[in-house]
């Protein structure tokens, strides 16, 4: 690959990549439209899924901390709906993730490779082993769909294994990552049920031509630069999670076509590549509280990379081991992850919990405090929920209870 043709600075590569993730513009003035939603999720070009629902599941909080007090029916019709209001798709992307229909015809080449049944991992060995199985769980969905897995006539045992999904689940999962089925809704207890793709997906999206896997590749990867900025090798692979071999052999195409700009980074050990109509603002703005899942901090090297934070989500810490608490979110501020905050929604009593704050290093508790406490009544009053509940120990909490 060429030389690098420039060298950023760490502050400034940390403002292109806030940029990039829509950072560097006001959230709208009042209510957020589906419009504001929609040019959101096409600005991170998909958003990751989570089950979790401490605080609300994953993918309502990027546009949170982008739109503010945005209403998540918009977000709800577009993955969910009717088939024509979609205008979102459910696939295994970066995790579990929904994306725009657009991108639909960019992730065939990956589903013609699952159902070609040769690669490696569980699922594939799965449908190897149960091919006869698999078919007889397609042609019952044909039939009955649409179905969840805990609906099948004939499920199979659960196993240990693989979050303990049982044969159906395993089959239905397989289908899923083929492409022969999709998720038409999600139920109460956000379990997914599946329908034929062909009966799920609006028929203008079926009918759009299939790009070869390079090409499809290619613009995963553009999607990704985009999205991030400026970005390593692995930060623009890990967007969608691509092959390694592949996504080295597009990035050579795209910095011959100019379609990627290589750079290095102060800081950063790796080559870098710059977005060529990445914003470089001099200012950000910022102040939002970001999921753990968030594009912006989703990887974790990336995050201590840009902002020095050190990141690690502590769910399955035993208790007495957590340093910062369940469900921590980093909080945003200017330019900078100045803190983080745990937090639960305590829906019967109508409150937002904040079990604790923390600040990082050198950050004063006097230039947080009010900026922090606003957001989480924002946030409260996003999620419906009538009271806040604030600490009272350490430099937060202290300088909350002055001026209860």
């Amino acid at each position: 690959m060429s030389r690098s043709r420039e060298k950023l600075s760490a502050p400034s590569a940390r403002r292109i990549a806030l940029a990039a993730q829509g950072f560097a513009s006001p959230r709208p003035d009042g209510a957020s439209n589906l419009g504001h939603v929609k040019r959101a999720i096409d600005r991170l070009g998909l958003l990751q899924i989570d089950s979790v629902n401490v605080l609300t599941r994953a993918h309502y909080l990027p546009l949170f901390s982008r739109l503010g007090n945005y209403d998540s029916a918009h977000l709800d019709g577009l993955a969910w709906g009717r088939k024509s209001r979609r205008g979102l798709f459910e696939f295994w992307a970066h995790e579990a993730s929904l994306l725009p229909l657009a991108s639909q015809p960019l992730l065939r080449w990956s589903m013609a490779r699952a159902a070609a049944g040769t690669g490696k991992g569980w699922l594939p060995k799965f449908y190897r082993d149960k091919k006869t199985y698999v078919e007889e769980v397609r042609r019952e969905l044909e039939r009955q769909g649409p179905l969840a897995a805990s609906d099948l006539a004939n499920g199979g045992e659960r196993r240990g294994p693989w979050w303990g999904w049982s044969d159906g689940k395993l089959a239905l999962e397989w289908l899923f990552f083929a492409g022969v089925v999709t998720t038409a809704t999600r139920r109460g207890t956000f379990e997914r049920v599946y329908d034929l793709t062909e009966r799920v997906l609006p028929p203008q999206v079926r009918a759009l031509p299939t790009p070869s896997p390079e090409e499809a590749q290619r613009e995963l990867l553009r999607i990704s630069s985009r999205a991030l900025g400026v970005a390593t090798e692995f930060d623009l692979r890990d967007y969608f999670r691509l092959p390694v071999a592949d996504t080295k052999a597009r990035l050579a195409e795209l910095v011959e076509a100019g379609d990627l700009l290589p750079v290095s980074v102060e800081g950063w050990k790796h080559q870098a590549y710059l977005d060529p109509q990445a914003r470089q603002p001099r200012r950000i703005e910022a102040c939002a509280l970001l999921a753990p899942f968030d594009p912006l901090v989703w990887e974790r090297d990336r995050t201590e990379r840009i902002f020095d934070f050190f990141y690690r989500i502590e769910i399955y810490t035993p208790v007495a081991k957590r340093k910062h608490g369940y469900y921590v979110l980093p909080f945003l501020l200017g330019d900078r992850l100045v803190g983080r905050v745990d937090l639960k929604a305590d829906r019967a009593n109508s409150k937002l919990l904040v079990p604790a704050a923390h600040l990082e290093p050198g950050i004063e508790a006097k230039a947080v405090a009010e900026p922090l406490r606003e957001e989480l009544r924002l946030m409260a009053d996003w999620l419906g929920l009538e009271g806040l509940v604030l600490p009272r120990a350490g430099a937060l909490g202290r300088a909350w209870s002055s001026k209860r």
